[in-house]
């Protein structure tokens, strides 16, 4: 942690807070207790190391469902996987290419999110590496709908200025898919970061992981980054079926013209949001992932 001073030290959690929290052996699917951008109160020990006696309330945390290890399907509720905490900006880092955009994979963010009442910044980044027309259809999509879109290129020093003085006085989650460039984003935005950059696998086009544990810099008196190991799988924690749709921003318009108002916008007929769909005024990718989502609620709930 970093205490008011910016000195950083190691503080350690006593057993009594475990206690109050239900924890399992595998460490996939321990519930997070303090976690990154916590504002704790905490006692210093003689060596320079502190103990925490309370942690303050939240404003928000940003989080998904714990990934489950090989083999441990149907065993048990899937719990919280916590990111930060006390944040004003998620930052989703997208590429172009190498990897390839993965709008599943962003949709997902985006839900996780609008759940949690926390600005999300959309980067599309590598914009070098592709011709306009193939970038420009996902940053008019996003755009339009209504989220702030920044269009980069880290070794074009291209839209890292704007992308800069947007981050300015908040707390900024950056996450994102290994490979997508994160760590070079960050280096080019705040250079005495100094992270270390990873390469894309060519057979694959999976980044390898360069960031292994969330890491949060003041990068100046009033700025702080999170950065956050890259992202292969996520799913958003704690949704319902029924409240899915909510966090389809561009759906909001829609769903109370629908005819049942528990409408999950699949099969009902008199579906608003369906008919939006058919009409070209909802975005069909967005629509599919909507549905995959719900999909996934639904497996998950027979735990």
């Amino acid at each position: 942690m970093t205490d008011e001073h910016g000195n950083e030290l190691i503080c350690k959690l006593p057993g009594r807070f475990k206690k109050q929290y239900h924890l399992k052996q595998d460490k996939q699917y321990i519930l997070d207790i303090a976690t990154i951008g916590d504002r704790i109160k905490f006692i210093r020990n003689q060596d320079g190391s502190g103990v925490i006696t309370k942690i303050l309330e939240r404003k928000n945390y940003f989080s998904r469902k714990a990934i489950k290890l090989r083999g441990t399907a149907g065993r048990g509720e899937r719990l919280e996987q916590i990111f930060a905490a006390n944040i004003d900006n998620v930052v989703i880092i997208t590429s172009v290419s190498n990897p390839k955009f993965n709008n599943r994979l962003l949709d997902r963010i985006l839900v996780a999110a609008e759940s949690s009442k926390i600005n999300p910044i959309i980067v599309i980044n590598k914009i070098d590496l592709q011709d306009p027309e193939i970038y420009e259809e996902w940053y008019d999509l996003y755009h339009d709908i209504g989220y702030q879109v920044f269009l980069t290129s880290v070794t074009g020093n291209i839209g890292l200025f704007e992308l800069k003085d947007r981050l300015k006085e908040n707390v900024n989650l950056f996450c994102g898919q290994s490979g997508v460039g994160k760590s070079s984003i960050l280096n080019g935005l705040y250079p005495k970061l100094n992270l270390k950059v990873g390469e894309v696998n060519t057979v694959t086009q999976k980044g390898r992981h360069t960031t292994v544990s969330a890491v949060l810099k003041h990068v100046d008196d009033e700025t702080v980054v999170i950065d956050t190991p890259g992202i292969r799988e996520f799913a958003p924690y704690g949704i319902e079926k029924n409240d899915l749709a909510h966090y389809f921003i561009e759906f909001l318009p829609y769903m109370n013209e629908c005819r049942f108002n528990t409408c999950t916008h699949y099969h009902e007929p008199g579906c608003a949001v369906v008919e939006a769909v058919d009409n070209g005024e909802i975005d069909v990718q967005r629509y599919y992932s909507y549905l995959n989502m719900l999909e996934t609620i639904e497996e998950d709930a027979v735990y």
